[in-house]
């Protein structure tokens, strides 16, 4: 049995096992684009210490160390399931994460972003390359009419990155992404929001809280608290179903 769940626009299939083994041949299976319409695979599998292990993978088989979306979906599953209480702790491929789950608000503690590259200028454009989980191109721009598959998929290739576009608006954040494993522009993407508050915070052109709108236009807010960041939003669990 999987669950299927939406954060933010992402949706996930989610189901729990004790068999911590390869499963990116089901994820493929599982998040066929044209059947189910989902951009990833989460697994969970015991860990002898923390809460639970998580095994992520993109709807092409291929692993990510991280999804912000991702561990909100899953933490809402966990908590649902019996897994973990509302506050937990989880391993991803980028280290521990903890979320708290209130309802159907749930709030992940990202880990410490990792500057990969120092702010530039490339085709015209302010980029910045950083690693919130996964490595992210931030792409500043004062219209999201700029962005376009063709400039996203040449950065993409170039920094092995995803690929985001932010512009502020008033007190507010407005964000599209193209995600690596997906190959093109998905609905949102957590991490690469926090990589673009980063973005616009280091420019003190934000508040250390603020509104960030993804294409999914769904709300999102994220925090810097004690050098601490933050991302806060509403999930749902959308069906049910046995896997065959």
């Amino acid at each position: 049995m999987y669950t299927k769940y939406d954060a933010s626009g992402n949706d996930f299939v989610i189901f729990h096992t004790n068999e911590n083994k390869d499963y990116s041949c089901l994820a493929v299976k599982l998040c066929a684009k044209d059947e189910f319409d989902t951009d990833g695979l989460i697994v969970i599998v015991p860990h002898d210490t923390l809460d639970f292990e998580w095994l992520f993978y993109n709807n092409d088989g291929s692993t990510a160390s991280m999804c912000g979306n991702g561990t909100r979906a899953v933490a809402h599953y966990a908590d649902k399931h019996n897994l973990a209480s509302n506050n937990m702790t989880f391993l991803t491929g980028a280290g521990e994460i903890s979320c708290s789950v209130e309802g159907n608000i749930v709030e992940t503690q990202m880990t410490e972003p990792i500057e990969l590259k120092a702010p530039f200028s490339e085709d015209g454009f302010d980029c910045w390359v950083v690693d919130t989980g996964v490595p992210h191109v931030v792409v500043l721009t004062d219209d999201l009419k700029k962005f376009t598959l063709e400039i996203c998929s040449k950065f993409r290739k170039k920094y092995d990155a995803n690929v985001n576009f932010v512009q502020v608006c008033d007190d507010e954040l407005k964000v599209r992404t193209f995600e690596r494993g997906v190959e093109n522009e998905t609905l949102a993407c957590g991490t690469g929001m926090v990589a673009c508050f980063l973005r616009v915070l280091n420019l003190n052109i934000c508040n250390s809280t603020v509104k960030v709108i993804p294409k999914s236009r769904e709300i999102l807010t994220i925090r810097k608290e004690k050098n601490i960041l933050y991302f806060k939003g509403a999930v749902k669990e959308i069906y049910r179903k046995e896997v065959e």
